[in-house]
């Protein structure tokens, strides 16, 4: 982890008094996550519902476990589940439990999420995408902290910490019709919202520096890289579509395909180093300024969109198809041709 001169702990010095808030796994020295890990170390002294939200890849899960952490209930489980990379009528089983019997291939008795987290912590990610039905038991389990399995009679009561997490605007979920009101204001007690990279470009270098550290840790004949002063004034000045996830995909990258201890400009990933990135596709200026034609141009546009759309729905086909308004046999034909693939899950931050 990369400290200042004065260690920074949830904007608190460690000689100054205040309790120490446990970061491990966050580094970064910016006024923004210096905001969020004050809300943080405050809320984990109380059981109240927290919602984090932010683009994808900002590290929205690790503010989540650093809350539990610091939390009286640091010794009960920490329970995952997203939301959005369940089909919808398989949640319900997932969060709740089912009987046996409950439904077609329920061949034995489940225990859910819900139950598994009892007098620990339950952080529900990608909770925008649930459907409109779900959110209403979810709600009334929130409401009541009790529950009945699918299929079930009997009424499970649990001790939980709810905490959940989306990248998308609820305010616009809201005013649609996609998601219920009552629901949000239960899980928005205390919201946290976490800066994308590109708003807080001074975490870059220390976050260079946390990821080298880890591949150390995890490999004795790593050596760190040392990047020359274009090369970091380069890294900086990215916008880091993919943020904090896509920064480790780089390090990552670098660690394995560069020899040489010293990095270069030259080294860097060229989505990184052209004017037309990975994620983003090319304005009108830097098509030409790149010599870049039509029909380059297009399919540069295409991808950039079949790209995002798969990176906002976890390349979930189906769903990045509906995303697109396109047919999936068409979206599935296009990410054939185009060679995309989806890259390493990485944790966030």
């Amino acid at each position: 982890m990369i400290e200042t001169s004065q260690t920074l702990i949830a904007g608190h010095n460690v000689d100054d008094g205040a309790p120490v808030f446990d970061r491990r796994g966050i580094a970064g020295v910016s006024r923004g996550l210096e905001k969020v890990l004050e809300t943080a170390r405050k809320v984990a002294k109380s059981d109240a519902s927290v919602l984090i939200t932010g683009e994808s890849g900002t590290g929205k899960e690790l503010i989540a476990r650093a809350i539990h952490q610091n939390s009286a209930r640091r010794n009960g489980p920490m329970v995952v589940i997203n939301c959005g990379a369940i089909p919808s009528e398989l949640l319900e089983s997932e969060l709740f439990g089912h009987e046996k019997g409950a439904f077609t291939g329920a061949h034995r008795s489940r225990t859910g999420r819900f139950e598994i987290a009892d007098q620990g912590t339950i952080f529900l990610d990608e909770i925008g995408d649930m459907s409109a039905d779900l959110q209403v038991k979810l709600l009334r389990a929130l409401q009541e902290r009790r529950f009945e399995r699918v299929g079930g009679t009997q009424t499970i009561a649990v001790d939980i910490r709810v905490i959940s997490a989306t990248n998308k605007d609820l305010d616009v979920a809201m005013e649609k019709g996609r998601f219920r009101e009552d629901l949000y204001y239960r899980l928005n007690v205390i919201p946290i919202h976490i800066l994308p990279l590109r708003e807080r470009r001074e975490d870059v270098m220390p976050l260079v520096e946390h990821f080298q550290h880890n591949l150390v840790k995890r490999s004795a004949d790593f050596v760190p890289k040392k990047f020359s002063k274009e090369a970091i004034q380069t890294l900086i000045n990215y916008d880091w579509p993919g943020n904090i996830r896509e920064l480790e995909n780089m390090i990552e990258r670098i660690a394995v395909l560069v020899e040489d201890v010293d990095v270069q400009v030259h080294d860097l990933p060229g989505c990184i180093t052209r004017t037309v990135t990975c994620h983003h596709s090319p304005c009108v200026s830097s098509v030409f300024n790149n010599g870049m034609g039509f029909t380059e141009a297009v399919d540069q546009y295409q991808r950039a969109l079949i790209t995002h759309a798969l990176a906002e729905t976890g390349w979930i086909k189906a769903r990045a198809a509906e995303l697109l308004k396109m047919n999936r046999t068409t979206l599935v034909e296009k990410i054939k041709k185009m060679h995309l693939e989806p890259e390493s899950e990485m944790p966030e931050f």
